[in-house]
């Protein structure tokens, strides 16, 4: 008998398993359609197989699916994609362990907020349905970082959804434009004043731009341009040329860079070109990320010391990110033998820019300067950009534009970074952001997101930061996307890219004109002026931008429950006020204390180096709780920061006060200034930028960079006096003094004196109007002869 029950009893297992695989693979079916490119009757040779077979987690809070012909699609629910594991595990009687999604680390709030992925209770694991327990324990975590809301899903393209995209499509074109065009009619109404106080100062025969600040820089290098211009265009600097390579055979070393390029600017989108001119060369590379977007990422080299990469060896690899073992000695980057190699850095352009913003303004550009210092300089750019690519999906899919800044922070830059790393063979690399590039790299390093990227850089140079919202936010065109719902939002903007209108006026206007009607309308947009610029290069600055970008990440930067609600990237307003009456408890409580001292003590108490100051320092760096609600882990990489004192789009100055109140204990500052007088876009683009930021960002690059990396690179430019390299300590966080710099509104005579006293042609430190001059010289021989 009792074998008979045995028997028995296994036949009803054997049967019920039947029963649960032949379920689980209808389920199965229908989710792998469901979270598939095409439905199966809408696939043909062409599309090949686009079903769903598995989710890869590549974080607790980013699964992509795989699908049969071994394409990845992006955007999917995590409930979504744990359900497909699970019913293969299943069909396939796979450990469940193996496609559980990978672990990420939460991040608690002082307001009792959780940030990332909610581990499952108890009750959740063990709650049944029926008899399905591999579907029923298919629960996913409960819910993500409410500073990120997941993104819409959007499934097959059925009819109903193709009626709903073009739905979609007309009304945002339709009213998309008309809010673009009240924006553009504002900036018109606006510069009225401007340009009728212009004429009249014209009329009474006085030159309005002598009120700029830097005029007379501006009106030296217009002239040195011209010259140059004729220089070139009589040909004699070919025969210069030979001239400076003889010379530069006896020691001379302004003459490495030859400008391959030249004459009147032909206002091109294209950084190539604008490297061609200073005498360096560009190569695209293009980077998969891990979710299938094709992004661009621009290489800048001195063609006389580095060999164009083979076409061939520029494409996509595959999209899994830091696989490839690297080594300062391995064979990437071989053309530069040990002791010559250069360091590698990463630069990340500003929301609505591309990584051309980098590269305008001649020798004075940052990565033009940074690549002349001797620097191996590579240039990010973001999903879409110029260009929107994918692997599986085309522009018309919406699921090509369901990310935000997020998706751009944990996919991007770690394909752009794990890139640059196997092209170069080093371990790390430097990285530089401007403003929405910094938010990416900000949000990417937090504990709850992708915080082993930190292992990856060897400095975080963040310009303009943008963590904390300015009072630009409160505008009314900005207030109007925070009042409407989210579905209206799309209603008015699309699912698509944000007002693609404006790349067709990209596409069909002059540069001329498009620069000048850029300039207006992001000046009334972002209230700053070009001042601090060179006028004479403004229509060129506005050349690559803007880009296209997803409507869904303009919604969260601007909409009603993300960024503008909070008005910060990593807190919500809540914790945001809980730290603004513990930093007022701490002053009042500071200044209580200096009261109460004697004459001598409270002397020593006043600025940041008293003995009271450092005790309370001590006792904060030792606070376990700021580390606890700290954003931050102990893989973060140092930073240093550039501010800009007159921005009103962010508050950088909000940011480093967090660092400095050490409310993040694993973080150390390695450089903090803020620039009074400056606006957020003259960290890049006014005419003394590279004496207030260049210079310092090539040392901070340097004092910061691997002693391995360092025995086999060349010593940059101006980093030949560095002996104070940072090291990091497990004992308490150090922090620079934040500098304050209030000469930003005027060219400095150190400026002056280093613009007309130095002899190196061609730039690489900031005075690459030099070069100018000199064509200058051979124009007027030209003219003589």
């Amino acid at each position: 008998m009792a074998t008979t029950t045995t028997v028995r009893h296994k036949l009803h297992e054997a049967t019920d398993k039947t029963k649960t695989k032949a379920q689980a693979a209808v389920e199965f079916a229908k989710q792998a359609e469901r979270l598939g490119q095409y439905a199966p009757d809408q696939e043909n040779d062409t599309t090949g197989s686009t079903q769903a077979v598995e989710a890869r987690f590549v974080t607790a809070q980013d699964p992509v699916i795989l699908t049969a012909d071994g394409g990845r699609l992006p955007a999917v629910p995590i409930e979504e994609a744990t359900k497909l594991n699970k019913l293969k595990d299943v069909l396939e009687d796979r450990d469940p362990l193996e496609s559980e999604p990978v672990s990420g680390e939460l991040r608690e709030s002082k307001d009792g907020t959780l940030h990332g992925v909610r581990p499952k209770r108890k009750n959740e694991e063990n709650q049944k349905k029926g008899t399905d327990a591999p579907l029923g324990e298919s629960k996913a975590p409960s819910r993500t970082n409410p500073m990120f809301p997941p993104v819409p899903v959007y499934g097959p393209p059925s009819t109903l959804r193709k009626v709903h995209c073009i739905l979609l499509r007309i009304s945002s074109a339709i009213l998309s434009f008309c809010f673009l065009l009240v924006i553009i009619l504002g900036a018109a109404f606006t510069s009225i004043p401007i340009v009728a106080e212009h004429i009249w100062t014209r009329l009474k025969r006085q030159n309005p731009d002598k009120r700029r600040p830097f005029f007379e820089e501006e009106e030296r290098r217009k002239k040195a341009r011209r010259a140059a211009e004729v220089a070139w265009k009589k040909q004699q600097h070919t025969v210069e040329s030979q001239k400076l390579v003889d010379d530069n055979e006896e020691g001379k070393e302004g003459d490495e860079f030859v400008p391959l390029e030249g004459g009147p600017d032909e206002l091109k989108c294209d950084v190539r070109y604008y490297a061609r001119r200073v005498g360096l060369d560009c190569e695209i590379f293009e980077v998969q990320t891990e979710d299938g977007f094709i992004i661009d990422l621009w290489h800048l080299y001195n063609p006389r010391d580095y060999n164009r990469t083979d076409e061939s060896e520029r494409v996509p690899h595959a999209p899994d990110v830091f696989r490839r073992t690297t080594s300062c000695n391995g064979v990437p980057g071989s053309q530069y033998p040990s002791g010559q190699k250069k360091y590698p850095i990463l630069l990340i352009h500003g929301l609505l820019q591309s990584a051309g913003a980098y590269c305008t303004n001649d020798d004075d550009s940052l990565a033009f300067f940074l690549a002349k210092s001797g620097y191996d300089v590579w240039l990010g750019n973001n999903r879409c950009g110029f260009n929107p690519r994918h692997k599986m999906l085309d522009y018309s899919d919406p699921r090509m534009w369901a990310w935000n800044i997020r998706q751009m922070g944990v996919m991007d830059l770690p394909a752009l970074i794990s890139r640059v790393l196997s092209e170069t063979g080093f371990e790390k690399l430097g990285l530089i952001a401007h403003s929405q590039g910094t938010t990416q790299s900000l949000v990417a390093m937090a504990k709850e997101q992708r915080p082993e990227i930190g292992d990856k850089i060897s400095v975080f140079c963040a310009l303009a930061p943008a963590a904390y919202a300015g009072p630009l936010i409160q505008k009314a065109y900005f207030k109007f996307m925070q009042v409407i719902s989210p579905a209206m939002f799309r209603v008015v903007f699309g699912i698509h890219a944000f007002i693609p209108f404006m790349m067709t006026m990209h596409s069909l206007l002059p540069g001329k004109m498009y620069g000048t009607m850029g300039y207006r309308v992001f000046s009334f947009l972002f209230n700053w002026t070009d001042e601090r610029w060179d006028q004479d290069l403004r229509d060129r600055l506005f050349q690559f931008s803007p880009v296209y970008v997803s409507a869904e990440s303009m919604r969260w930067w601007l909409g009603r429950e993300c960024f503008a609600k909070h008005k910060c990237i990593l807190s919500t307003k809540e914790e945001k006020t809980i730290e603004e009456k513990e930093d007022e408890e701490e002053d009042r409580s500071r200044s209580r204390s200096r009261d109460g001292s004697d004459d001598e003590e409270s002397d020593d108490a006043q600025p940041g180096d008293s003995v009271l100051d450092e005790k309370e320092c001590s006792s904060r760096r030792r606070d376990s709780s700021r580390a606890r609600f700290a954003w931050y882990g102990p893989h973060t990489p140092p930073f240093a920061l550039w501010v800009c004192g007159a921005d009103d789009l962010v508050d950088g100055r909000r940011l480093l006060r967090r660092f400095e109140r050490n409310r993040e204990p694993y973080v150390d500052v390695v450089h903090s200034k803020v620039i009074e007088g400056y606006e957020h876009l003259d960290v890049l683009w006014a005419m003394d930028a590279i004496e207030k930021v260049g210079k310092e960002v090539r040392e901070v690059l340097w004092k910061t960079a691997p002693e391995e990396a360092r025995k086999v690179c060349r010593t940059p430019r101006g980093c030949e006096d560095i002996d104070d390299f940072y090291q990091r300590s497990d004992k308490l966080r150090e922090d620079a003094t934040r500098e304050v710099d209030a000469t930003a509104g005027e060219w400095s005579e150190k400026g002056a004196e280093q613009v007309k006293g130095s002899e190196q042609i061609g730039g690489g430190d900031g005075k690459g109007y030099e070069a100018l001059e000199a064509e200058k010289e051979l124009a007027v021989r030209a003219e003589q002869m």
